[in-house]
């Protein structure tokens, strides 16, 4: 009668271990499933591709020459790598991107500027000649597209070819209810162009566009223009999460920052012409037979301001958090050239003023 019970007993525990096993062998299966496709996601999220690397090391290992001698001729740039070509301004600018404030800096009070951030460089020594919380994080709303044009001008081979608008791409400057261009979908957009569509309309559809065709994904080119901002020297103080200028905390610069960032674009040729270009009109195609007109308001407009000279460049922005800003380059009546940002403005004609005012008042 004994026996029999173990024997039955016997059964049962070994009927259940037959259950138990199989499952447990696919439950741990699953794990391991799960945690390395989890691994391959963030590996995946948080890597460049080989060929973006590629890409930023030759723009690190092989520096421009000062005037561009290795590069051809400015009239045939888009056969060229632009970032071998040296805008006009290049061998006018101090080298590097280290600012120097001392005793010749002057203070700007709050009863001459309604801007609250605002510094006004010397581009021929680095030294700060005005100043308002020049030190002060700012978020850079559309000024982050100086930065863009400049880290598409090192990141591509050539200016030629095209680019075809994505839906993706017309989805997102819709639904963050961005300035555009405003390509149709498919539009084949030659790469120049779009350098011209980002600065002069802000428009964010040619900025997307733009880093797409230069890096691939607009993920990898976040990621150069951070990189970018290492090799000028401001990654302490400076960091952007998309190239268009929406706004995100960690978006942000100080007016310095943005005022290096300027002098970089500008020493560049494409860029240098699509930040001092006042009216520019795209090229005829089947969806707009007559060209698009693109018009940088800002320069039209500081142009009737009485100055000791000419804004040569200029890009604006805005959002809520830093209101209206810009950041533009000046050359006086003696020949001297400036770069000047300021943020925070209750108005873009403010804003105009503001700029207005300190070359009135603080250049020689």
């Amino acid at each position: 009668m004994h026996r029999k019970r173990r024997n039955k007993h016997r059964r049962n525990k070994y009927g259940i271990w037959i259950i138990i096993a199989p499952a447990a062998v696919i439950l741990i299966g699953l794990i391991v499933l799960f945690i390395s496709i989890f691994k391959n996601e963030n590996e995946d999220a948080g890597t460049v591709s080989d060929d973006m690397t590629i890409s930023v090391d030759l723009c690190f290992n092989n520096p421009v020459s000062e005037n561009g001698a290795d590069a051809v001729s400015n009239n045939k740039l888009t056969e060229a790598c632009p970032r071998t070509v040296s805008s006009p301004l290049a061998e006018r600018f101090y080298e590097g991107y280290e600012v120097t404030k001392d005793a010749r800096a002057k203070y700007i009070g709050e009863e001459d500027l309604i801007s609250r951030y605002a510094v006004l460089i010397d581009m021929q020594d680095g030294h700060i000649v005005a100043y308002r919380n020049e030190n002060d994080r700012i978020y850079p709303a559309s000024m982050t597209k100086v930065l863009s044009v400049y880290t598409a001008c090192e990141l591509l081979p050539t200016l030629s070819g095209n680019f075809s608008i994505t839906q993706e791409i017309a989805n997102y400057t819709f639904s963050n209810d961005c300035s555009a261009v405003n390509y149709s979908i498919s539009e084949n957009v030659p790469v120049e162009e779009l350098f011209y569509g980002t600065i002069l309309p802000s428009g964010a559809d040619a900025c997307l566009a733009l880093a797409q065709k230069s890096a691939g994904t607009t993920e990898n080119f976040v990621m150069a223009m951070n990189a970018y901002c290492a090799r000028l020297g401001i990654s302490d103080t400076a960091h952007f999460t998309n190239p268009v200028g929406i706004f995100d905390e960690d978006n942000y610069c100080t007016v310095v920052d943005m005022s290096m960032i300027m002098k970089a674009a500008l020493e560049k040729d494409i860029c240098y012409k699509a930040l001092s270009q006042h009216k520019y009109t795209t090229a005829k195609r089947t969806e707009h037979p007559d060209g698009l007109n693109l018009s940088n308001i800002f320069l039209r407009r500081i142009e009737d301001r009485e100055m000791p000279g000419v804004c040569l460049a200029a890009k604006t922005g805005f959002v809520n958090e830093s209101k209206n800003c810009a950041v533009s380059c000046f050359e006086s009546n003696s020949g001297k050239l400036y770069i000047l940002c300021t943020a925070m403005s209750d108005s873009a004609r403010n804003c105009r003023s503001d700029h207005a005012y300190i070359y009135s008042h603080y250049t020689e």
